[in-house]
């Protein structure tokens, strides 16, 4: 049986209430390369998926810090990883992975950060989360609910030409100018509230657009991207990356959309010779025939030189 399956199967409550399978479990643990004794840190908690097989491999020995802002991973870690005394859990944006770090007195002396990035599977399935518009929910997005500016929130008072900014630069969506029209001329009528009615309004747009994803796919990723600061987050992140690890220290990093992955491998490529690239991975078609949500992934993989 591989490390992956029996991570899960292990951890006693941890694993009875993961039901997601992380996507590239296998090669992420691959690439990272956990050992007995070694201090990694999951930068993205979500459901404990890669924490959970990361702590398996450290035999209960060395040091595993996770951070995740979302109140509800905060939970899942205290109720499922309670019993593992090298797991610590940090309420915090992977954003301030270098910051804590330093507080911990860690910085060279990492071996391995994994960053899964996004929104994860069980935030997605929950409708009152507002990241979706199969399930009709609260259009709210934000990974920490009880901070900052909801979508709803940002969308009844954003000028048109920002609305329509934001859907171009993170979503990639030729239509933003008319979608973001449309909106402010909706909100005129009444605010727009539900993820539903989002939309709707925006599979009413003419223009151009792909018939291989709903019409508001795009301009919901833009939304939650800018709502919650994610490539911003990632760029902070990246950039403490090779003064934390320590030399052979490892970064796994999953993303799921061209904007990150452009991210990720820019950065490793402006990082050498202090960063080598290991490896790049994409999801079986077994994999993705198993979890749509997968078929977009990439992970890539650089080591810190010694």
């Amino acid at each position: 049986m591989s490390l992956a399956s029996t991570a899960l199967a292990r951890i006693g409550v941890f694993s009875r209430m993961s039901l997601h399978r992380p996507v590239l479990l296998s090669e992420a643990l691959a690439g990272l390369a956990p050992r007995p004794g070694g201090i990694y840190v999951d930068g993205t908690f979500g459901r404990g998926g890669h924490s959970g097989a990361i702590l398996e491999a450290l035999h209960g020995s060395g040091q595993l810090h996770a951070l995740d802002r979302d109140p509800e991973a905060g939970a899942h870690a205290a109720q499922g990883l309670v019993s593992a005394p090298n797991f610590h859990f940090h309420a915090r944006n992977f954003a301030e992975i270098g910051t804590l770090a330093a507080e911990l007195d860690l910085v060279g002396k990492i071996d391995g950060i994994l960053l899964d990035l996004g929104v994860s599977s069980p935030q997605f399935d929950d409708a009152e989360r507002g990241f979706s518009f199969s399930n009709d929910g609260p259009l709210d997005m934000r990974m920490d609910p009880s901070s900052g500016e909801s979508a709803a929130e940002w969308l009844a008072r954003a000028k048109e030409t920002d609305i329509a900014d934001v859907l171009y630069q993170f979503g990639e969506e030729r239509n933003s100018r008319r979608i973001a029209k449309r909106i402010v001329e909706q909100r005129a009528a009444a605010p727009l509230t539900r993820t539903a009615q989002l939309a709707a309004l925006i599979a009413t747009v003419p223009g151009p657009r792909s018939f291989k994803i709903h019409p508001a796919t795009r301009s919901f990723q833009a939304i939650r991207i800018f709502i919650n600061g994610e490539l911003s987050a990632l760029e902070s992140a990246l950039r403490a990356v090779p003064t934390l690890l320590a030399p052979g220290g490892r970064l796994a990093v999953i993303s799921f959309h061209s904007l990150e992955d452009r991210i990720v491998k820019r950065f490793i490529r402006d990082s050498a010779p202090v960063l080598k690239r290991i490896d790049r991975n994409f999801p079986s078609d077994a994999e993705s025939a198993e979890n749509p949500r997968a078929r977009s992934a990439v992970l890539r993989v650089a080591e810190r030189v010694q």
